[in-house]
């Protein structure tokens, strides 16, 4: 009773003590989930140890007390040189891409994990696998997730708990299932939709993964336990489709048909897509499955309210636009003779009635076109010829950021998609270097069409207009 209960606690709370004085052992912190995870585990301020194939990988994503060691879950003697001292083990490896031999590359890697944790003393392994009901006849993929976590169990008996959390898409920027998603929908106006886009899934977005992810390490010792874990809709993939569709502005016509096996629409997948055929084919054998949570133990056991998809949409959405990922981009630099404030300010003189450096009358031309379609063009100028500041005006951008020596300009012309101009100024030995970068977010097959279209007239003008602002910092430095 009531003695019982106190040891209990008393266990739980004096293995929380040793864990926070160990280490955790991250695999797969190269991968999305895994490095999404590290920062989370950093600013915790937990200590970590990450596990990677090629530690260089690494080089410049830890922070300064996060060690980073070479192994591999098949290579046993590096796991248990990376466990001394951990007291949690997170296992994000999969082996999706490699093949036909993937099954067998996570059996070994789930013995190796089991064993050598056991051996270690390690308290718990936090594994991630993929929803999916057992009762059906399962993807290889999602089979091999399944007895991935049955090894985990069947020999860390009497020895780590182990926590499986099973998921189904992941809805975040850079993540494999959503970036097809997402990749299909800006590429495709019109998409011939196989039968899967009509399955059930139950999205989860990266943040809500995360959050249990970190939770599973509050939870008591005890039995091993399997969480299902999803967002709060369960929707198809048609639908998600479409929202994604609805947020970007983008009207998409998707016609049905029956012919498209997995298979064939795992070819089709790599065609229209930047994903690797092996990876797209797996992921579709995995997505004719309905991905559900069934079981609602981690709404008992966690505290954590999860999303639904409309939101975890917009955050990555949102998360892509800060980060500037799938943009595209035309970057340049320069060397001056000139200490960085001197060349700063030729940037920050830049356009009104000071031009751009470059082919004036091609920004007039450019910007009397703007005018014809409802645009600003050029008629704002500037608010002042030496200074300027957030918000400002500047023809037909907005200052999105000025800073000593970076400004960042926003588009507000009329154009299929989003751009920026940033420039960027640094030391360099007695000198500096100016970086100039150009940033577009294509709308659809329209926004990539305009890009590639005005691909030629950019490469010039915006050459000479990095030559142009070098020469004017020099100039005026003489």
């Amino acid at each position: 009773g009531y003695t019982s209960v106190t040891r209990e606690v008393a266990r739980t709370k004096r293995g929380r003590m040793n864990q926070s004085s160990q280490y955790i052992l991250l695999t797969g912190a190269t991968g999305y989930v895994g490095g999404q995870l590290l920062p989370e585990l950093e600013r915790r301020g937990h200590r970590v140890r990450c596990l990677a194939r090629t530690p260089e990988s690494l080089d410049g994503k830890t922070a300064s007390g996060t060690e980073v060691v070479a192994g591999d879950v098949t290579d046993r003697a590096s796991l248990d040189a990376a466990m001394r001292g951990v007291a949690t083990v997170y296992f994000l490896v999969h082996s999706m891409g490699q093949g036909g031999r993937f099954e067998e590359i996570d059996r070994a890697g789930a013995t190796n994990i089991a064993d050598a944790a056991l051996a270690a003393g390690v308290s718990r392994i936090v594994y991630l696998g993929g929803l999916g009901d057992d009762r059906e006849s399962l993807s290889p993929h999602l089979r091999s997730r399944h007895e991935v976590g049955e090894i985990l169990r069947e020999r860390c008996a009497g020895g780590p708990q182990v926590i499986e959390f099973r998921a189904s898409i992941v809805i975040g920027s850079g993540s494999v299932s959503f970036e097809m998603i997402r990749a299909l929908v800006e590429r495709l106006p019109v998409m011939v939709t196989p039968r899967w886009v009509s399955v059930l899934a139950q999205p989860i977005a990266v943040a809500d993964l995360l959050a249990y992810l970190v939770a599973a390490l509050d939870l008591p010792a005890g039995a091993h336990r399997v969480y299902e874990i999803g967002g709060r809709d369960q929707l198809s993939y048609r639908d998600i489709m479409r929202e994604y569709a609805r947020q970007r502005g983008l009207h998409r016509l998707m016609i049905p048909v029956p012919l498209l096996t997995p298979r064939l629409s795992s070819l089709w997948l790599a065609l229209v897509t930047p994903l690797h055929a092996r990876v797209g084919r797996a992921l579709v054998d995995s997505i004719r499955h309905p991905t559900l949570v069934r079981d609602d133990s981690a709404m008992r056991d966690f505290s954590i309210v999860p999303r639904g998809v409309e939101a975890a949409i917009a955050e990555a959405i949102a998360t892509e636009a800060r980060e500037r990922r799938n943009r595209l981009v035309d970057d340049r630099s320069i060397a001056v003779d000139v200490p960085p404030d001197r060349a700063f300010a030729a940037i920050r003189r830049i356009g009104g009635a000071n031009g751009w450096y470059y082919g004036n009358w091609l920004w007039q031309l450019r910007g009397g076109l703007d005018v014809m379609v409802g645009g600003v063009g050029m008629r704002r100028g500037r608010r002042d010829p030496e200074l300027l500041e957030v918000n400002d005006p500047l023809d037909w951008w907005n200052v999105e950021a000025c800073e000593p020596t970076r400004l960042v300009l926003a588009a507000e012309m009329k154009l299929p998609g989003r751009a920026w101009l940033e420039f960027q100024v640094s030391p360099a030995g007695e000198g500096a270097t100016i970086r100039q970068t150009a940033v577009f977010d294509p709308k659809g097959l329209a926004g990539l069409a305009y890009w590639y279209a005005v691909w030629p007239l950019h490469e010039m003008v915006f050459r000479g207009m990095l030559r142009g602002i070098a020469s004017e910092a020099e100039k005026a430095a003489t």
